[in-house]
């Protein structure tokens, strides 16, 4: 079964994005900032990361760049999932090693698609 980490301050989209994750087959993991994020890592490297932007302790793109420098950090496919609409702030996402960007609110529709589209879902 293939393993979705949800990364996000808010309790609630990080039981929204669950309910929407579960169903297409994912075991879930949940952290509240990219700190907690990193030590769920260690300990179990994800198949995919639902990531949000704006947190405390550890931003998206801080835990992103960590990430990326770890033992399997190369791995995971990583969504951004934010409310950040700037082109420089996505283009540094994803040059900083962002799979794809999915713009809040979101639905299970959209959530699919960007999985299908980085590999993660057969279509």
């Amino acid at each position: 079964m293939m393993s979705c980490l949800i990364v996000d301050d808010s309790k609630v989209v990080r039981t929204l994005a669950r309910r929407m994750v579960e169903p297409m087959g994912f075991t879930v993991q949940e952290a509240e900032n990219g700190e907690a994020a990193l030590v769920c890592c260690r300990s179990a490297m994800p198949d995919c990361i639902l990531l949000d932007w704006h947190m405390p302790v550890m931003d998206g793109l801080q835990f992103l760049k960590q990430l990326r420098v770890m033992d399997s950090g190369s791995r995971p496919k990583v969504i951004f999932c934010t409310t950040e609409t700037e082109l420089q702030h996505i283009q540094e996402a994803l040059a900083s090693g962002a799979d794809e960007y999915v713009m809040k609110p979101f639905d299970a529709g959209i959530l699919k698609d960007k999985l299908i589209q980085t590999g993660i879902l057969n279509g």
